[in-house]
């Protein structure tokens, strides 16, 4: 059967599903990249009117707290410092301006593609300080444990992180213990799931009652996804279900795992719109202590400031979709973005304008006359 045809199958059996429901079913990704190709493959169009599918705190840039950056673009302007950072954390905005604003004003700023091109970068200039903007899930935490490790094994003393990682579960459990928030079931994460496995999620099954389903990234996957997610619902099932086996395996990547666990400790870390949480983030062990950047600059972390009429913090907990913001698409925009939600290439707001900003035209011109 061709994909197309699959394609009609599915989305005829999910209309039926839900069909005659007094409340939409809310079904949330909690994937940055899921969100994306949600939106660029057209998946959002094919819901029927009882489901919704809404975007969790996937986004690595985008839950980073504002704090974070004020930091990091404070210790790029010390002038003894280079911040290495991969490009989607150079455009965020905190208090004092972002890091591309910093090097524009000559701080030595400088992005990079891997954890391994920060090295090299301090191996070759071992009379600078290289600070690496360690930012990501545990998708990207096992590259930086091996830089650190690398770094260590080298005695490259030049080189230290910047620990802004963070973990996927806590942030569904908050989701969903906060009343305010509905979701009835999850899309996981596909990347995340690769690292951590399958039955990582299977906590948020048992204690809260919710199924979730791991999935891939391409529309049929996606769709096929929702649906299972739907099937279980409506038949008052609560299961979890791995539909991406070739990529995910019940236990995830062992090796990743142990990376993560040698140079890592769990810890408090704090999150946009979601504020501090216990356990949700990675701290560097005392053993590392001199490649934690935090440490070896005596950082202290500030208060959050959040853009000016931005809600992007509202969006990645799935309580606003981004035409009800009332800067979208005209003060913000991806070239000029204000919250890194239209900053991030996996940022809702970014994926929205750029594949659903048309379908959305009437909403954006309602949301601007509510709020003249």
């Amino acid at each position: 059967m061709k994909s197309r045809e699959v394609m009609q199958m599915y989305t005829r059996e999910l209309s039926e599903l839900v069909a005659g429901r007094a409340q939409p079913l809310s079904l949330m990704e909690v994937c940055g990249t899921h969100t994306v190709n949600a939106c660029r493959s057209g998946v959002h169009s094919l819901m029927p009117a009882g489901v919704r599918l809404i975007s969790g705190p996937g986004c690595p840039v985008c839950v980073t707290a504002q704090r974070y950056i004020d930091a990091l673009v404070a210790l790029g302007r010390r002038g003894d410092v280079t911040i290495l950072t991969y490009g989607d954390m150079i455009r965020v905005a905190g208090a004092g301006g972002s890091l591309e604003i910093a090097r524009g004003e000559g701080a030595d700023v400088r992005v990079v593609t891997s954890t391994l091109e920060g090295l090299e970068i301090a191996r070759r200039e071992p009379e600078r300080e290289m600070v690496f903007a360690a930012v990501g899930f545990e998708t990207t935490a096992p590259a930086t444990a091996a830089a650190v490790l690398q770094a260590a094994s080298e005695g490259l003393r030049n080189f230290s992180i910047l620990p802004a990682h963070k973990l996927v579960l806590p942030a569904m459990r908050a989701l969903l213990d906060d009343p305010g928030v509905k979701i009835d079931g999850f899309v996981c994460p596909g990347h995340v799931s690769v690292i951590i496995g399958a039955e990582a999620y299977r906590p948020i099954v048992g204690e809260y009652h919710r199924p979730c389903v791991v999935t891939g990234f391409e529309a049929l996957q996606m769709m096929e996804g929702v649906l299972h997610l739907a099937r279980q619902i409506v038949r008052g099932e609560t299961r979890l279900e791995n539909l991406y086996p070739e990529a995910v395996s019940a236990g995830g990547n062992p090796h990743a795992m142990k990376l993560i666990d040698r140079v890592f400790v769990a810890g408090t870390s704090a999150w946009r719109a979601l504020g501090e949480m216990p356990e949700s983030g990675l701290d560097v062990r005392e053993e590392f202590a001199a490649f934690d950047a935090f440490r070896k600059f005596n950082i202290s972390l500030g208060d959050d400031h959040e853009p000016r009429g931005c809600i992007c913090g509202k969006v990645i907990t799935g309580r606003a979709v981004p035409v009800e913001c009332r800067l979208f698409g005209t003060v913000c925009t991806p070239v000029y973005a204000v919250g890194p939600c239209m900053v991030s290439s996996e940022g809702t707001c970014q994926a929205w304008f750029k594949y659903r900003r048309h379908e959305a035209g009437l909403a954006v011109r309602a949301t601007r006359e509510a709020v003249r």
